[in-house]
């Protein structure tokens, strides 16, 4: 795929990076191509065809560049299947990146190799988890630009959740925590991200049996109205929605009714084929892609 390179180091401005938002212009992207090696039943894949995995990565990348994303590509992680899920290692903000440490024992190498990704393309280090602190990508998500939530979930602790306050305080950036429930236990991933996505800063698609009373009590709060997805759809991740503008979407296909839903409601919908690359790991296209640039200006704005 030539037209999606790998960034160069030295060749980055400062305003090549900075992310306050889940739905401004994405204008740069880290994605990392898919192991086509490793422990599938240990990650909790069903095991996908490699070939199939390979091509619907690469018509997933071109995607974001065809919608005007500069898309840095990081290499394979072979035998690390779930590193393809390059949101979780990190969490980007104003000022960088704050690398994690994850929770699940197969992804503990992802946050180094994602440190080191982020180094060769030029975008700073803001912080780091140390000590017991665990926490995935996919339990913050961008209330406005000054305030993050945060799940209270199997894979961010107490501990990660009180250095990321520290750490996104230093940077005045208000943190709130929202529990979520034990649903099928912790050995089964539920982040944050899986239950709640932004559209634009006014509509979420959202799953409601397994969201926090008080999450949805802070979206009324701020007249934010949501499209409930059915549980069939949830399963099929319909409610993994990636705002590349407001209002200008990606999903991963076999989710009719929201893309029906999100097109009612004036939105421009783009589907990738998710047989392999999503559904085989339960990661749609938030999980695929790792903002490094959002910035006002992109439709809907």
């Amino acid at each position: 795929m030539d037209s999606v390179q790998a960034g160069a180091a030295g060749s980055v401005r400062p305003a090549d990076y900075g992310v306050s938002s889940m739905t401004a212009r994405l204008e740069r992207v880290l994605v990392r191509r898919p192991a086509l090696t490793g422990d599938w039943e240990a990650a909790e894949w069903r095991r996908p065809d490699p070939d199939l995995l390979h091509a619907q990565h690469e018509a997933f990348c071109t995607l974001l560049a065809d919608l005007g994303c500069r898309v840095e590509v990081a290499e394979a992680l072979e035998g690390l299947v779930d590193a393809t899920y390059v949101h979780d290692p990190f969490v980007m903000t104003p000022g960088g990146a704050i690398v994690l440490q994850q929770a699940k024992p197969v992804r503990a190498g992802e946050p180094r190799a994602a440190e080191r990704d982020l180094s060769r393309i030029g975008v700073p280090v803001a912080g780091r988890l140390t000590g017991a602190a665990r926490a995935d990508g996919g339990d913050k998500l961008w209330l406005d630009e000054r305030t993050v939530a945060l799940g209270a979930t199997y894979r961010t602790n107490a501990e990660g959740r009180r250095q990321l306050r520290e750490q996104l305080g230093a940077q005045k950036i208000a943190v709130e925590v929202f529990d979520l429930p034990h649903d099928r236990g912790p050995s089964s991933v539920l982040h944050l991200l899986s239950l709640a996505s932004p559209v634009t800063d006014r509509l979420y698609v959202l799953f409601e049996p397994l969201a926090p009373v008080r999450l949805l009590e802070t979206l009324r709060e701020r007249d934010i109205e949501w499209i409930a997805v059915s549980p069939d759809e949830y399963g099929r991740l319909g409610t993994n929605v990636l705002a590349v503008a407001p209002g200008v979407v990606v999903v991963a296909e076999g989710a009719p009714e929201v893309r029906r839903a999100l097109e009612g409601r004036g939105c421009e919908v783009h589907e990738y084929a998710a047989s392999e690359l999503s559904m085989k790991g339960d990661g749609g296209p938030t999980c695929l892609t790792a903002p490094l640039l959002r910035r006002a200006g992109g439709q809907g704005d």
